[in-house]
C-alpha cells in the first residue's frame, strides 16, 4: 500500500470511530463535542459541491473546446459530432448531481440546533 492510500485508511477509521464515540455519548459535554462531528458535515457539503461544480465545469468546457475544434476541422460530421457531445455532457453532468445527492443525504442527517442543543449546553 502507498504511504496516501494508508494515511487516507487510518483518517477513515479515526473519524469513523469517533464519531460513533461521539453519537454514543450520554454525557452532555461529550455529546456537545460530538456537534462538531455535524459542523464538519456542513462544511464537507459546501465545499464537495463546489469542487464537483468546479470540476464539471473544467470537463465541460473541454469537451466542448474539443467538439467546436472538430466541427471547425470537419464541418460535414458536425451533426454526429454534437450528438456524442450531448451524451458526453449528460454524463459528466450526471458526476456533479451525484454529488448534489451525497451532500443532500449527509445535511439531512444533520439535528436540529434549536433548543435540545441549546439545553445540552446549558443556556
Amino acid at each position: 500500500m502507498s504511504k496516501k492510500t494508508l494515511t487516507g485508511v487510518f483518517t477513515l477509521i479515526l473519524v469513523l470511530g469517533l464519531t460513533s464515540m461521539a453519537m454514543a455519548a450520554t454525557d452532555p459535554a461529550v455529546a456537545a463535542a460530538g456537534m462538531w462531528v455535524f459542523f464538519g458535515i456542513a462544511i464537507a457539503c459546501g465545499v464537495g459541491i463546489g469542487l464537483a461544480a468546479l470540476g464539471t465545469g473544467i470537463g465541460m468546457g473541454n469537451a466542448i473546446n474539443g467538439a467546436l475544434q472538430g466541427t471547425a476541422r470537419n464541418p460535414e460530421a458536425g451533426g454526429k459530432i454534437m450528438t456524442t457531445m450531448i451524451i458526453g455532457l449528460a454524463l459528466i453532468e450526471s458526476l456533479c448531481i451525484y454529488a448534489l445527492v451525497i451532500c443532500f443525504i449527509l445535511v439531512f442527517k444533520i439535528p436540529d440546533h434549536g433548543e435540545p442543543l441549546l439545553k445540552i449546553l446549558g443556556g
